[in-house]
């Protein structure tokens, strides 16, 4: 008998109960599903922040962690954490950042805002955006999420640049690495996405200095994590006009606080951690894979590099 113990918060289980047993069930696993098991009978975690579990020493049988979200680095530096962590990677979620990413790249792209903001009787002609081929487009991050996200871009002929810290090769786009690579993807780009994990390497790698790469009036798009940008940095390029505008769905702070000079600033837009929810779904077809692959014996799939936290 599997024992899987759900450690993610009453809230989420009320979600995810019914669509992982119905995923479990699929696999034909023998197995017993609950949010209250002894420690030490538990051969998977299933993991949320934020959720019962800080402490998993007392898992000694426990085969994996796996986790719900895609970023890690609130549980990666966790020393009771000796069990191999698996973050989530699945169709879903890519799907959902890559619609979100997408739509608003094309929103600054196309200038939507001068019109659905300027419904005043005043005819607003001669606005014409230029050509996507025309623009570069610059993707922090090529991972899973990112490389997606660019080949999307892609398809709608922007001319995309990726950049990661280790090689990457992603069709139709012109991948960059180390820190030189990351001054030429950055050059005289007109968009920024950001899709990088949240590490000591990649922390306020959105700078005064990197900010002065771009082309001016560029436009910054952030779903990754907050602490990749240097805040004070942004809004400086943003009062200077070096920026345009910068849609922000993640902070180092969360939910953002009511006194932020993000809220009122007009040249940024605030959404709340929405640009890709993990739907419990395909969440779930996810887990179940993952603890088939471990019950025969198979490698985990998207197991967590703790040395290089992610």
């Amino acid at each position: 008998m599997t024992q899987i113990l759900f450690t993610a918060g009453a809230e989420r289980w009320a979600q995810y109960e019914a669509p992982l047993r119905a995923a479990l069930d699929a696999t034909e696993l023998n197995y017993t599903l609950g949010t209250d098991l002894p420690a030490q009978k538990v051969d998977y975690l299933v993991y949320a922040p934020g959720g019962p579990v800080s402490d998993f020493t007392p898992f000694t049988r426990a085969k994996a962690v796996l986790g719900l979200w895609a970023g890690v680095e609130s549980i990666v530096t966790n020393e009771t954490l000796t069990q191999p962590l698996c973050r989530m990677v699945d169709d879903g979620l890519t799907d959902g950042m890559v619609e979100w990413v997408t739509g608003h790249v094309m929103r600054h792209h196309l200038g939507m805002d001068t019109h659905i903001h300027g419904q005043d009787g005043h005819w607003r002609g001669g606005i014409v955006p230029p050509l996507a081929r025309g623009r570069k487009v610059c993707m922090l991050g090529l991972g899973a999420l990112g490389a997606a996200c660019a080949q999307q871009l892609v398809s709608l002929k922007f001319d995309v640049h990726g950049w990661a810290r280790s090689a990457k090769t992603v069709e139709g786009v012109t991948c960059h690495e180390g820190e030189a690579g990351l001054d030429q993807a950055l050059s005289a780009a007109e968009f920024v996405v950001l899709l990088l994990p949240d590490t000591a390497a990649t922390q306020n790698v959105l700078n005064a200095r990197t900010l002065g790469l771009l082309k001016r009036g560029a436009f910054v798009v952030n779903p990754g994590r907050g602490p990749l940008i240097d805040d004070e940095a942004l809004l400086a390029a943003l009062d200077t006009g070096q920026l345009a505008h910068a849609t922000l769905d993640v902070f180092r702070e969360e939910p953002l606080p009511a006194d932020h000079p993000f809220w009122p600033h007009p040249g940024v837009t605030v959404t709340p951690h929405i640009a890709s929810e993990t739907r419990p779904e395909t969440a779930s077809a996810v887990i179940a894979d993952n603890i088939r692959r471990g019950e025969a014996g198979l490698e985990l799939l998207h197991l967590v590099d703790r040395a290089a936290g992610y």
